[in-house]
């Protein structure tokens, strides 16, 4: 996916994110993340918008800690997080495309702009899920393509760094198939930081997920059960995903 498709995304996202908080109000509980209610959701997320947008704006090539988010409520703190949220859209689709600053993933992105508009328009994605499961109705639809795409960054860059949780005494190989779009991804499991790698590679595997790249989307980040006809082989992988899977 491109760049701007990803701002664009990252626009429509952060919208519906906005109008299902609204809706819900910054005191309704989230149950996707049982320790927020809204207002939780929208100060990180408002958080994270504005130190997205300061490594791009800024070109800074060192990190930077999250920017403190204040202690607003109703109207006041959904008014905070569309102005960070506007304000990381206009940054994203003003910068220059060669701009050089921090990224944090082990995957390499074709440039530091790239990076950012993606894991900003998922990271926006996924935090809309949770407003609309704050809000209690069925989480609006994730385009295949953009889905797949957030379980491959998921897989390949969260769960490929040294603090990814999702370990097993012995090796053990996990394969997640999206049945819409034909993605595979073969995760080795060990005492290591998983392995994942791109394909089908014709071994055996001790559990299989498949289903849409939607659910497998929603699932993987822990926002549906993985869980159902979807799962073959040993359950414990997937449970095993289901206790320390979250980033």
């Amino acid at each position: 996916m491109k760049t701007d498709e990803f701002v664009e995304i990252l626009v429509r996202e952060g919208e519906l994110l906005a109008e299902a908080a609204g809706r819900a109000g910054t005191e309704a509980p989230v149950p996707t993340c049982p320790q927020w209610r809204v207002a939780d959701l929208l100060r990180h997320t408002g958080a994270v918008h504005r130190w997205a947008a300061g490594f791009v704006a800024e070109a800074i090539v060192d990190p930077v800690p999250f920017p403190d988010a204040p202690e607003l409520v109703g109207p006041e703190l959904l008014a905070w997080f569309r102005e960070g949220h506007a304000d990381l859209v206009r940054t994203l689709t003003e910068a220059s495309a060669d701009v050089q600053c921090w990224t944090f993933l082990p995957t390499a992105a074709p440039s530091p702009l790239a990076f950012w508009a993606r894991r900003q328009a998922h990271e926006t994605a996924i935090h809309r899920l949770d407003a609309e499961a704050a809000l209690g109705v069925e989480f609006g639809a994730v385009a295949p393509e953009f889905a797949e795409d957030g379980v491959e960054e998921l897989l390949t860059g969260f769960h490929a760094r040294p603090r990814s949780r999702v370990r097993t005494p012995e090796p053990r190989v996990l394969r997640v198939r999206a049945a819409d779009t034909g993605a595979v991804w073969t995760v080795h499991l060990s005492p290591e930081p998983p392995r994942t790698v791109v394909g089908d590679l014709g071994e055996p595997v001790d559990c299989e997920v498949t289903g849409t790249a939607a659910w497998l989307y929603a699932a993987l980040w822990n926002r549906l059960p993985l869980a159902g006809p979807g799962v073959s082989g040993d359950g414990e992988l997937a449970r095993l995903w289901i206790d320390t899977g979250r980033i």
